[in-house]
């Protein structure tokens, strides 16, 4: 049986006072890839806003590794190893494409470490090694894309975090974003996936949440939800 790394636990998270997660419960097992899939504005985003302490949670629990974490400062969170890369990619425009990823190794004092998750970026995307010199600013947006998702694994992470990676994205780059993803799976790394393209999440997923307003309303296996007829019918219009 897969060790759960992280637990989330009937959480419930409120904007400006009114509801947003209505007793929410997942779990993320050790070196699996799940996805959390839905409508705009079903609360996904503020799960891992949740989990990452940029948003209060009113009631409930989250456990990384049978800790409590929901009552922690964002930063103590980041240096236990799990990593939120955001929608938004939030990039220095003026700093260069490395300066950019080493701001992502704050957590690490291992120059080697910081050298050798260099390299592993570089590896997962050539073209950053191309630009490194570059300022984000310059970058195409499929470019600074990847510059936001190599920050992310630039500290090591042992939960990594992805809202909606390939949001605005030219087909070919989502496919190219996707397949990242999945070399990440391959090689172990734990991922808590939240992304607009339900069928290619859940096929590259061991287990899939589904979202509406606020809640969960069905979970299974990737295959179990895209052999789901209700499933089909209400998110690929099948």
């Amino acid at each position: 049986m897969t060790e759960h790394i992280l637990q989330v636990e009937n959480i419930k998270v409120r904007y400006s006072g009114l509801p947003v997660l209505h007793g929410v419960s997942l779990n993320v097992g050790s070196g699996e890839t799940v996805c959390v899939v839905g409508a705009n504005g079903a609360g996904k985003s503020t799960l891992l806003r949740a989990i990452m302490g940029t948003q209060r949670v009113f009631e409930g629990r989250i456990l990384y590794r049978g800790r409590e974490i929901q009552k922690l400062r964002t930063e103590e969170i980041v240096r236990m190893g799990i990593v939120y890369v955001p929608e938004e990619k939030m990039l220095f425009a003026q700093l260069s494409v490395e300066e950019n990823l080493l701001l992502g190794a704050y957590a690490l004092n291992d120059k080697n470490q910081i050298q050798k998750n260099l390299e592993f970026v570089y590896n997962l995307f050539s073209r950053l090694r191309e630009r490194r010199g570059q300022a984000a600013s310059t970058l195409s947006g499929g470019e600074q894309h990847m510059v936001a998702f190599g920050r992310g694994l630039m500290s090591s992470p042992h939960v990594l975090m992805l809202d909606e990676p390939s949001l605005g994205l030219a087909p070919f780059l989502v496919d190219e974003v996707l397949d990242t993803v999945r070399r990440l799976k391959d090689e172990g790394s734990t991922i808590l996936l939240v992304e607009q393209n339900v069928r290619e999440a859940l096929d590259l997923a061991e287990y899939g949440y589904v979202f509406q307003t606020g809640r969960i309303v069905t979970e299974g296996s990737g295959k179990e939800l895209l052999e789901s007829d209700v499933f089909r019918q209400a998110f690929l219009g099948i």
